[in-house]
């Protein structure tokens, strides 16, 4: 039982000792961070993040936040960089460079991403390293103890650099004022980027978007329906003023063909769904999903504010989305 005790005693010292890592973070943010910042924020090509071992690692993780929060990044091993993979940085980059010591294989890197012209900011513990000294913008994280029994692991530096790169990332995300949607263009497979897609996301616009005016004979109807780009299988009817009067479905004509055969010369107005079911622009897909859900129904016409058709949805572009 007291060796478990101690087990959860250091456990509980490694813990504290991270978030004490971390938490040091606050007070040592400065203008160097903002420089940084905007150095990200006005960077014309991609953030590319280098590092090695497990400093490495996190820097694959800051990579992935910055890319998924709209900022185009990619990751760039430095022992590969120095095989060829140094050709993907360009001019316009920028290279957060990833090391505790500041002395690793990705200080070999630096001469030549001078030379390439592109900027580098450094994630640091030693600001007077070869690392520190050579790059545009130094974000140093000192000193700090790891809690591993040798003092060697990096654990608590580690940790720290995660919460800086975290740090960057979301304050640029907040700096572009991007909104959810354009999180959820950037995740459109998961479960989260599902619920923020709104319709325009997934509509059908331009020449994949049947409309008809009301005094279109149904026959012309039929052929806009049938050489629409993807044949969504239905058209909206505008009045005069160009706002939706009515919609037109393949379901439509099959119960008209059923009732009478005279119909195909006659003016759509006469035979079309009057006050059909509708999404406006702006509203989730979720809510078109349930619409169509609920009514049982394939295709609901978008709207704007003043009632103009803008976009059609159709239920297999929401399963293609994975609803």
């Amino acid at each position: 039982m007291g060796k478990i005790g101690e087990d959860i005693q250091y456990a509980k010292k490694v813990i504290n000792l991270e978030a004490q890592a971390v938490s040091n973070l606050v007070k040592r943010l400065d203008d160097n961070f903002q420089k940084a910042v905007d150095m990200l924020c006005n960077c014309k090509g991609r953030i590319v993040v280098t590092g090695i071992g497990k400093a490495g690692i996190i820097g694959q993780k800051v990579s992935a936040t910055l890319a998924s929060t709209g900022t185009p990044s990619y990751w760039l091993h430095p022992s590969e960089a120095r095989h060829g993979d140094l050709g993907r940085v360009v001019k316009d980059d920028v290279v957060l460079a990833l090391s505790n010591s500041g002395e690793t294989e990705v200080v070999l890197l630096l001469p030549y991403v001078k030379k390439i012209g592109a900027r580098v900011i450094a994630i640091t513990g030693n600001g007077q390293s070869t690392l520190g000294l050579h790059s545009d913008v130094v974000l140093d994280i000192g000193k700090i103890e790891e809690p591993c029994p040798l003092g060697l692991a990096p654990s608590a530096s580690s940790t720290a650099m995660l919460a800086l790169g975290d740090a960057l990332a979301l304050t640029v995300l907040k700096k572009k004022n991007l909104g959810k949607e354009d999180y959820a263009f950037y995740h459109p497979g998961g479960e989260l980027g599902r619920k923020l897609l709104t319709v325009e996301m997934v509509m059908r616009t331009g020449e994949a978007n049947p409309v008809t005016k009301e005094d279109s004979p149904v026959l012309e109807a039929l052929k806009i329906m049938t050489y629409t780009r993807g044949k969504p299988g239905a058209v909206s009817v505008v009045d005069s003023k160009g706002r939706l009067a009515g919609f037109f479905t393949d379901g439509d004509l099959r119960r008209l063909l059923q009732e009478r055969q005279d119909f195909l010369s006659r003016p759509i107005r006469e035979v079309m769904t009057r006050a059909p079911k509708t999404v406006k622009k702006g509203s989730l897909a979720t809510e078109a999903y349930r619409v169509l859900r609920e009514n049982k129904i394939d295709q609901l016409p978008v709207t704007d504010d003043q009632g103009v058709p803008i976009g059609i949805v159709d239920v297999q572009d929401l399963l293609d989305v994975g609803y």
